[in-house]
């Protein structure tokens, strides 16, 4: 199980510090929210705040690009640190090249895909993705409540993903907490992004351990 804790959350007047405290706690990546206030209604960070916290981690950096036009930030963020690049399905007719551009620059391959669009929209793409990001919460906003709707989604791709036998990791955002880890690590996901599930937690280290325990034993048990 990948514990992926939200940049999101964080302080935003310390983010070299958040990540390392981050890091310090027992996170295995840092999930960072890319957005143009046009794919979504709010506007986050750029390279420059991924580059700081790359100083300042030696973690995976899982970058989640909820824009429009994500192709002219793909070398910006290359060069700033990013491990991973995800663009949305939703993008439609644009969305084989973009996987096939991210490839090209040695980074892994993220696909993500928002709650009202239906799973069937991924499919095409499963063979040539890293990881499948199922949103869980409608995007934009951090602090939203889980969308239960979104279980049969998880459930489908990782039934794909066994039937295909394909290896792409199977990722949830948004409302991820102890309880709705939970029911997703049941459905299949194996990689949790979780904001102030986790920030919003005293006990930092405490948080990330049990998260980990907790969905790896509901994992083992969903897959008896």
């Amino acid at each position: 199980m990948i514990i992926a804790p939200s940049l999101l959350a964080a302080n935003f007047g310390k983010f070299a510090h958040e990540a390392a405290r981050l890091e310090k706690a027992g996170a295995d990546w840092l999930h960072c929210d890319i957005m143009d206030g046009n794919f979504v209604p709010n506007i986050s960070f750029g390279p420059a705040v991924v580059k700081t916290v790359n100083e300042a981690t030696k973690m995976f950096l899982d970058v989640h690009l909820m824009c429009v036009n994500p192709d002219i930030l793909f070398e910006p963020f290359v060069k700033a640190g990013a491990d991973q690049l995800t663009v949305h399905v939703e993008l439609e007719d644009r969305v084989a090249h973009l996987l096939w551009k991210i490839r090209s620059l040695g980074k892994k391959v993220g696909l993500a895909i928002n709650p009202p669009t239906s799973i069937e929209a991924v499919k095409p793409f499963l063979k040539s993705i890293d990881l499948l990001l199922i949103m869980t919460v409608n995007p934009g906003f951090g602090g939203q409540p889980f969308i239960p709707e979104t279980l049969p989604k998880i459930q489908q791709a990782a039934a794909w993903r066994k039937k295909m036998g394909l290896k792409f990791r199977l990722e949830v955002d948004g409302g991820i907490n102890f309880e709705t880890s939970v029911e997703c690590a049941r459905a299949g996901a194996d990689t949790f992004v979780s904001g102030t599930g986790l920030l919003g937690e005293k006990q930092l280290k405490r948080a990330i351990t049990k998260m980990r325990e907790l969905t790896t034993k509901a994992s083992s048990h969903s897959a008896r």
